[in-house]
């Protein structure tokens, strides 16, 4: 089997274990998508648990890392099949089979997977992010204007070529379009803003 199928297949599946849904159910005996946003991601479940969004974060993280690291050592010589499987993990994420492929936002696994293909672009990225939330104090902004700046740096900061920076765009605006529910309770005022538990 051809490393770029292989690399694909394993992040698909790294990215689609429901980390969040898998700790709550566990430590609290709760289903996590019955509670808040319903979403599975680092966020909805420190809603729940501060402790166990950090976990969540942590752990989303490392799936999107573990997926782009078997690429590489797949295939050292091709940089694309480690983009793919960036791709690929954050796409699992978000479409994961186990939960009828309705899974998280893509933010802390698209984080995992291109901080080892585009570092400068990703901390650029999670500046803008730090950035918009101390601003406006709406995570769901922070992470679109994030995504949506990625591929951006990427092309300026060359690090990727065409193909790359394709998968880059592409993960992107998928984690955009599953903020759609966000951005339109922000055009409506209704989306919550983020309040640091001090417990």
């Amino acid at each position: 089997m051809h490393p770029l199928l292989i690399s694909a297949i394993a992040g698909y599946f790294l990215g689609s274990i429901p980390f969040g849904y898998l700790l709550v159910r566990a430590f609290r005996g709760a289903d996590v998508r019955t509670t808040g946003s319903g979403n599975i991601g680092a966020t909805n479940v420190a809603r729940t648990s501060p402790l166990l969004g950090i976990f969540t974060l942590l752990l989303d993280v490392l799936k999107g890392m573990a997926a782009v690291g078997i690429a590489l050592a797949l295939s050292p010589g091709d940089r694309t099949v480690a983009f793919v499987a960036a791709l690929a993990a954050v796409a699992g994420h978000i479409f994961p089979v186990w939960l009828r492929f309705r899974g998280g936002k893509g933010v802390a696994t698209g984080l995992g997977s291109f901080i080892l293909l585009t570092p400068k672009a990703v901390l650029l990225a999670v500046a803008v992010f730090v950035i918009m939330l101390a601003a406006f104090r709406f995570v769901s902004l922070a992470s679109v204007t994030a995504a949506a700046f990625l591929p951006l740096f990427t092309l300026v900061l060359r690090e990727g070529h065409s193909t790359q920076i394709g998968t880059v765009a592409i993960a992107a605006f998928l984690i955009i379009l599953k903020h759609r529910p966000n951005m339109q309770r922000l055009v409506a005022g209704t989306e919550p803003k983020f309040k640091a538990n001090r417990k």
